[in-house]
């Protein structure tokens, strides 16, 4: 029986859907500077074994764990006014995203367990209520989650709304596999929105401090302003005040120069110790 790990540490999320950006930060078409590095071109966190790296990183900070293939069955309100959060980068109910990731699934298979809640969640939408989801929501969810279907239903959201997008703008904007990756925690904990505290407001913060590699800035500089502006956004917030997922994690890779994200990764969040050999 798989026994989901809780996600004590789970920061509150500010998602939208990434269709609200239309053709926006995410999408916008830039040329990459010559003086770029050559992997933001090319391969980096989409590589299938820096992306499981990637997945790695982010279960440490959201789930207390380096297991992230444990975490589709999870499920829990966590008190942050998002309602439910749920799978392997804790799709909310309250936030749209764990809606479109149950339309999703019913799409490819209508008569899916999930289904049947899917007048509830969309009455719920946009709030932290459980009307019409208990008592019986969350075995539905874990049972949902014993098929392939809707396992692969969720790796295909993650990637569609924060994976893919985060990716394509970090190489867009000239960063290698450590800033790519610092895009995506971003976006997982803030989503891909455009406000201040969101994703996009962030790297408009970071690019008033320092330019991109792809604008003619060095990388090194510019991933220090993302995450300092980063920080500052977390810091807006009561659930974002511990700050270690950034402070003892990417800030140890940047000042150690690891920008491919290349293991041994050796960090700490909330206090935690993890390694990647």
């Amino acid at each position: 029986m798989e026994i989901p790990v809780p996600m004590m540490h789970r920061a509150a999320a500010r998602r939208t859907l990434l269709a609200a950006l239309g053709a926006t930060a995410i999408l916008t078409t830039q040329r990459i500077a010559s003086g770029a590095t050559t992997e933001a071109a090319g391969s980096g966190l989409d590589d299938p074994a820096k992306k499981d790296i990637a997945m790695r990183l982010v279960c440490s900070a959201e789930n207390s764990s380096l297991d992230w293939r444990a975490q589709y069955s999870y499920i829990q309100d966590i008190g942050d006014g998002r309602g439910y959060t749920a799978g392997i980068i804790g799709f909310c109910s309250g936030t749209s995203d764990l809606l479109a990731l149950v339309e999703l699934y019913t799409e490819r298979d209508p008569d899916n367990v999930l289904a049947t809640w899917l007048p509830a969640l969309r009455a719920v939408d946009g709030t932290d209520s459980h009307d019409g989801l208990d008592p019986g929501f969350p075995a539905a969810w874990r049972k949902a989650a014993k098929t392939s279907a809707f396992r692969e239903a969720q790796d295909d959201e993650r990637d569609r709304v924060y994976f893919d997008p985060a990716v394509a703008r970090a190489k867009k904007d000239g960063v290698g596999t450590l800033g790519q990756f610092a895009y995506y925690d971003a976006m997982v904990m803030h989503g891909p929105g455009a406000d201040s505290l969101s994703f996009g407001g962030i790297r408009d913060r970071a690019r008033t401090s320092a330019a991109s590699p792809a604008d003619g800035g060095d990388e090194t500089t510019y991933l220090e302003a993302f995450l300092d502006a980063r920080v500052w956004a977390m810091r807006q917030e009561t659930a974002h005040e511990d700050t270690s997922r950034v402070d003892t994690a990417q800030r140890v890779f940047l000042g150690q120069g690891n920008l491919n994200l290349d293991p041994p990764l050796d960090w700490k969040v909330y206090g935690d110790s993890y390694y990647i050999g």
